[in-house]
């Protein structure tokens, strides 16, 4: 196992419901450390650009207007394996088939508001991390 860092969103729905709080509690206790948290509200530029990957995707417009419509949660979880950890801590992408007490099962409203994002590898995670945070917003 290797130490890893991973992001992690809490999303619009999950800010504008108070469960910053209860969200983070379920990624501490599997094992993930916060080493790095702010709450901002995406610009419809920063949040195209973040999206950029899926800008051909029917779902693009729809995501921007989502992850714009309230504050968000960025936050740098570390821990062993953290980018797995934290994908199954969250649970599947669709709550319906999240497996029980997972962040989505739990909290999600929908497969679109469904709470957190997570980095999907160690590599996209490093490019997700310096697009939120600087060096010097990291303490581990």
């Amino acid at each position: 196992m290797a130490l890893e860092r991973t992001l992690s969103i809490i999303k619009p729905d999950a800010t504008r419901r108070n469960l910053t709080g209860a969200i983070n509690a379920l990624l501490e206790a599997a094992g993930l450390r916060i080493i790095a948290q702010k709450r901002l509200r995406l610009s419809e530029a920063r949040a195209k650009e973040f999206y950029a990957v899926h800008k051909e995707r029917l779902f693009y417009s729809d995501l921007v207007k989502f992850m714009t419509s309230g504050p968000v949660v960025v936050q740098v979880l570390e821990g062993e394996d953290a980018v797995l950890l934290n994908r199954k801590v969250m649970g599947a992408t669709d709550p319906a088939l999240a497996v029980e007490g997972t962040i989505r099962k739990t909290f999600a409203e929908s497969i679109e508001a469904n709470s957190v994002h997570g980095s999907d590898s160690p590599d996209n995670a490093k490019i997700e991390i310096e697009f939120f945070f600087s060096q010097d917003e990291i303490v581990g």
